[in-house]
């Protein structure tokens, strides 16, 4: 009997990514969408495995190397996002099995219980419509594929044997965060996530803490060096501090880090290009969203000696939220792909309230709270099935763009673009001049709608019924 429980538990992990590939199944065949045109498709550097190599060295070499990979097994759509599927499949597992780990290290509560608030977080992070423009949209390959050798690397890093095996894990773990680094800069942080992990173990121990990340950190600070000289992340940052300078960018973030938490709220509504206008105001609204984030981080800093667990959740969001939304500017304010990673805080930490909702209602019947879990799966999933749907032409996209972004110039004159692509010269006529009247001066709009009248637009079909 006992054999029989360890073995259906070494099998639980691969539930949930199971589940992630029926959800996602049906949008195999989406298609091609914004990005995707310039760093898949149209950028030589990915289009073969030779090319990849005479390219080096280069910025992100290991994700445009899956590109080159996908690229020389099956160059459509399907098999890129095929992939994608299968990576996310994958950390949905490592995620499951990190948590139930972390959650009796914490001594949180018993196995049961630990099972609880992976499984729930576990569900946030494979099934929550938010994700979809990290896993279904093909240029957020960057941030799955980065999560798997972050994900993988604490694995090894928080695995405890002994003897040579031990150092064997270590030595894996520092690889693998090389390779995540090598997919995106933002595994960066991930030290500090390590940190997040072993917290509990080492108490007010500062020293033992800094000890079991002090390898990681070496690691990260002479990858990051050896970017800055080999690299063009010079002329990067250049660019940053000239869009704004990191104390300004800080304050706008203010509006984007209280734009994404209202992301993890609804599950509709989502906006793969919102183009969030970068304000700094002292408004009341700015005020109070300010406080609110303030107050949630000093909870979370409060909380690291006291409750741990507490920490972990708070923590690991802002945490992964830290490089892209706080003092080094992007051109667009925030993105619903920057939750990947910080969306597994929120979900442990609504894992933790369900478990203390089990155990301040002892009279409900353990039934009663996975029904609980599982009516949440089932909104998320239905949730992600319809947000995926937008993903299946260029029009259905943009449109939906548009639909909660009305005043986005951008999207109006991309959906040009597909309405001129799927040979529909009226309706790209008018979203070009839509474009126009929100945006005026960008001359972009006004020049692709003289040459969808003149019949020389790039890239449209050449046919009498497309002019």
């Amino acid at each position: 009997m006992t054999v029989t429980v360890a073995r259906l538990r070494a099998w639980l992990p691969l539930i949930p990514a199971l589940l992630v590939l029926v959800v996602w199944f049906p949008s195999l065949a989406a298609s091609f969408q914004f990005d995707d045109w310039a760093v898949i498709v149209g950028d030589p550097r990915v289009q073969s495995l030779g090319a990849w190599w005479q390219s080096l060295p280069g910025i992100r070499p290991l994700l445009k190397l899956s590109y080159a990979l996908n690229h020389t097994l099956d160059s459509g759509p399907a098999g890129f996002r095929a992939v994608n599927f299968a990576l996310h499949a994958l950390n949905v597992s490592l995620v499951f099995v990190l948590l139930q780990r972390l959650a009796r290290r914490l001594r949180v509560a018993d196995d049961a219980g630990a099972l609880l608030i992976a499984a729930m977080a576990t569900l946030v992070f494979a099934l929550h419509p938010v994700q979809t423009e990290s896993v279904t949209y093909l240029s957020g390959r960057s941030n799955v594929l980065m999560a798997s050798f972050v994900l993988l690397s604490l694995l090894a890093a928080t695995s405890r044997r002994s003897g040579i095996a031990q150092g064997a894990l270590q030595t894996l773990a520092l690889l693998l965060l090389a390779a995540a680094l090598g997919v995106k800069e933002t595994a960066a942080v991930t030290p500090l996530a390590l940190a997040l992990c072993v917290a509990g173990e080492h108490g007010r121990r500062l020293r033992g803490l800094l000890l079991a990340v002090l390898p990681q950190m070496l690691l990260v600070l002479l990858v990051l060096a050896a970017g800055l000289l080999f690299l063009p992340y010079d002329a990067l940052l250049v660019t940053s501090l000239a869009t704004r300078d990191p104390w300004t960018n800080l304050l706008v973030q203010v509006q984007g880090i209280g734009w994404l938490v209202g992301q993890l709220l609804p599950l509709e509504g989502l906006n793969a290009d919102p183009m969030l206008p970068a304000v700094v105001h002292g408004d009341i609204e700015t005020l109070c969203t300010g406080a609110a984030l303030a107050a949630g981080l000093a909870l979370g800093l409060w909380s690291l000696r006291r409750k741990p667990a507490l920490a972990f959740g708070i923590l690991w969001f802002f945490l992964w939220l830290a490089p892209t939304n706080s003092l080094l500017a992007r051109l667009d304010v925030a993105n619903d792909r920057q939750l990947y990673l910080a969306i597994i805080g929120p979900g442990w930490l609504l894992g933790l309230a369900v478990l203390q909702l089990q155990s301040w209602t002892r009279s409900l019947l353990p039934s009663a709270v996975l029904g609980v879990v599982g009516i949440a799966g089932i909104a998320m999933a239905t949730g992600t099935l319809v947000r995926n749907g937008v993903y299946e032409t260029e029009v259905t996209f943009w449109q939906d763009v548009l639909a909660t972004a009305p005043q986005n110039g951008r999207a109006a004159n991309n959906l040009g673009l597909a309405h001129a692509l799927a040979c529909e010269p009226l309706a790209a006529a008018s979203a070009f001049e839509r474009a126009i009247a929100l945006s005026p001066q960008d001359p972009l709009p006004q020049v692709n709608l003289q040459l969808l009248r003149q019949g020389e637009l790039p890239g449209v079909p050449h046919r009498p019924e497309c002019h």
